[in-house]
């Protein structure tokens, strides 16, 4: 059966991105060939429209073909009206699935700096370029200000329309050997770098209404997007923490951002998220993540089921959030 639903799945994924990149092929164009102010507005709107019902598709056959146990919290009061800068740990590619699923329709379309090679993905590669997304070369001192000015020429058009933007703060995904390699002083994480999260500052710190710190963890063993096709997503469980961005952060005329103030404030939310990780994948994973909150990929999509023994409405305080501790920090 698990054949069936990865062939069903493959099939899906491929119609429904070829669908959206020929819808939203017209809108680029325009964009491209009348960079006017208005009319990108108006193109970014319909593309960001655009993408979000492709989100919601997939958020659709997730649940169709995965019986996945969803724990999240920390959603409340979101909109599709502000602006996010969103970190996260990073362990699969099935990590943006998740994000997608459950920010769709609560928060601004989510976009990612991505590496420049990417570009020439076919079909997808088209969409990330028609969504604005950051093309990154990331080749050290050598391209570092080429990128910056990259990340800022993409931050700019963010402006004109709210969005989410992500940045995985380790670099990578999380592999035992990539841990035992860096000599990570963290359990369940890598070190964090500073890189992304300044640049997304420096650009565009001005406007962010929030930073959203987002804990992904998957206690029966992270997936593959395999795992996902073949319908193996057993449970995960997400904890999102708002936090301000703090006014030491907030780049200004005559006082740029401090790399030390910036990697001591990451420091200090991985170090909290590290202990939350170990608390959900030692079992704690119930007052963790409560109260259980169903993701919401489209109006007419049927939510996966929660779990019946996590209750519903209660507060979780036995362990002090990432929020809690890097506003204290601050």
């Amino acid at each position: 059966m698990s054949a069936i639903h990865t062939v069903l799945a493959s099939l899906l994924v491929a119609l429904n991105t070829l669908a959206g990149a020929l819808l939203m092929l017209p809108f680029a164009l325009i964009k491209f060939l009348l960079p006017i102010k208005a009319v990108r507005a108006l193109c970014d709107h319909a593309l960001n429209s655009i993408a979000t019902g492709w989100v919601s598709v997939n958020g659709a056959w997730i649940n169709a073909i995965n019986r996945t146990r969803w724990r999240v919290s920390g959603l409340e009061g979101l909109n599709t009206k502000s602006w996010y800068l969103v970190i996260s740990n990073h362990q699969s590619w099935v990590d943006i699935l998740v994000l997608q699923t459950i920010l769709n329709r609560r928060a601004p379309f989510l976009k990612f700096f991505i590496k420049h090679e990417l570009i020439y993905v076919p079909v997808i590669g088209l969409v990330w370029w028609a969504l604005d997304f950051p093309f990154m070369k990331r080749g050290g001192a050598a391209t570092v200000q080429q990128d910056l000015e990259n990340a800022r020429k993409a931050c700019e058009k963010f402006r004109l329309i709210p969005t989410s933007l992500i940045s995985f703060a380790e670099g990578t995904r999380f592999t035992p050997e990539k841990h035992t390699a860096q000599k990570s002083p963290y359990k369940h994480l890598l070190k964090p770098k500073s890189g992304g999260v300044g640049m997304a500052l420096e650009t565009m710190g001005d406007m962010f209404t929030q930073v959203l710190d987002v804990t992904i963890a998957y206690p029966n063993g992270v997936p593959t997007f395999g795992d996902v096709l073949a319908g193996r997503l057993s449970e995960v469980v997400v904890q999102v923490q708002q936090l301000p961005v703090p006014h030491n952060l907030r780049p200004a005329p005559d006082q740029p951002i401090s790399p030390m103030g910036l990697q001591r404030w990451i420091q200090r939310i991985w170090k909290a998220k590290d202990a939350q990780l170990e608390q959900i994948l030692n079992g704690g994973q119930a007052q963790a993540a409560a109260p259980v909150s169903k993701p919401e990929t489209a109006p007419e999509t049927a939510a996966a089921e929660p779990a019946a023994e996590t209750p519903s409405g209660t507060e979780a305080a036995t362990t002090p959030s990432p929020a809690a501790a890097a506003q204290r920090s601050t």
